[in-house]
């Protein structure tokens, strides 16, 4: 007999009856990273032999980057010799170069320090950029200045790229969606849910699409009217009628069948009648000046009424009163009434 062939889904086909099937293996497990394994490190043991050729990378730098760089350039240098590949730096090129020595054993290094120096060339500081080379951590260069053409737009929209003390966000897709006017916010709070949900060891293998947030992309511009509205005419199968030209006007009026001298003599009384007319208008604008204004309606003023005038006679007699009283002396009906009751006192003590 043949050997049972396997199934494709990994499961082992059964040979005969009584034989015990195996358990069918469990994909979740397979494609789950176990907490705290990390990647083991490549050594020179992994590849004794070294590299058969020599391969190298260059890039340009702008001017204002050469004094950063001569002041940086023996960190650089330190940092490369540790994995075995040289660093030139050309001033007068304006160029660095990478390459790699018969002592290099990982290939992959010279791609790293390939994104080196294209980070330091991009203003990036040496402390940030020297972890390329770092197994765990890579960088990724976004070119942004293409995707918006308003200049006005590209700078608000890059702006909102800029996290706290210069440090820029490192997602592909955020940036992208930031210059297409989709706000980062939104898609750093669906990364922060996926590194909650990636904590819960049950939800690692589910679909993770109704904790996710849905944003809309609203446009609230409303789309502008435009001054002037042309209005469509109803649709007529019959072609507009064709403009009538000196001809036929002249044959409507008669004129055609006058005679030259004829046609000349009007000519000449049109014009006479239209200067006419020009003389006409000329001496009215003449005559304008000496016509004299209207003289303003005067009005006469009114009599005062009676009640204003007893007002008035109130305050002059107030007014006399107090001139004739001293300062600080009482009034004289106080005074006959004081030496009354002085007088009935003297009586009663009699």
């Amino acid at each position: 007999m043949a050997a049972p062939r396997k199934a494709e889904s990994g499961q082992v086909a059964p040979a005969s009856k009584g034989r015990s099937r195996k358990k069918a293996v469990n994909e979740s497990e397979l494609l789950t990273v176990p907490d705290g394994w990390k990647e083991p490190a490549f050594t020179r043991e992994d590849n004794p032999r070294g590299l058969l050729e020599e391969s190298s990378f260059a890039t340009l730098f702008p001017k204002y980057r050469e004094a950063y760089l001569k002041e940086c350039w023996p960190l650089v240098q330190k940092a490369l010799n540790e994995h075995h590949v040289n660093a030139t730096l050309d001033l007068i090129e304006g160029s660095i170069t990478v390459t790699t020595t018969k002592k290099t054993f990982d290939p992959y290094v010279i791609i790293r320090a390939r994104d080196l120096i294209k980070l330091l060339a991009r203003s990036v500081p040496f402390e940030q950029a020297v972890r390329v080379l770092q197994d765990d951590t890579a960088c990724d260069i976004i070119k942004i200045g293409s995707l918006v053409r308003n200049r006005e737009r590209f700078i608000k929209r890059r702006q909102r790229l800029i996290g706290p003390k210069g440090s820029t966000l490192k997602v592909r897709k955020v940036v992208l969606d930031t210059m297409k006017n989709i706000h980062p916010i939104y898609n750093i709070k669906t990364l922060m849910i996926k590194r909650e949900l990636s904590k819960d060891p049950e939800l690692r293998t589910q679909s993770w699409e109704r904790f996710l947030p849905q944003f809309k992309h609203k446009n609230l511009n409303k789309r502008k009217e435009p001054k002037k509205k042309s209005v469509k005419k109803e649709y007529t199968p019959f072609p507009p009628p064709q403009p009538e030209n000196q001809i036929d006007k002249e044959l409507a009026s008669g004129e055609y069948f006058l005679k030259e001298s004829q046609k000349k003599r009007k000519r000449v009384e049109e014009i006479k009648a239209k200067q006419a007319e020009a003389v006409r208008r000329r001496q009215e604008e003449r005559n304008k000046a000496f016509i004299p204004p209207k003289e303003k309606r005067v009005v006469k003023p009114k009599k005062a009424s009676t009640e204003t005038k007893i007002d008035i006679e109130a305050i002059k007699e107030k007014v006399k009163k107090a001139k004739k009283k001293k300062l600080g002396a009482l009034p004289v009906e106080e005074v006959k009434l004081k030496i009354a009751a002085d007088e009935k006192k003297k009586k009663k003590k009699k």
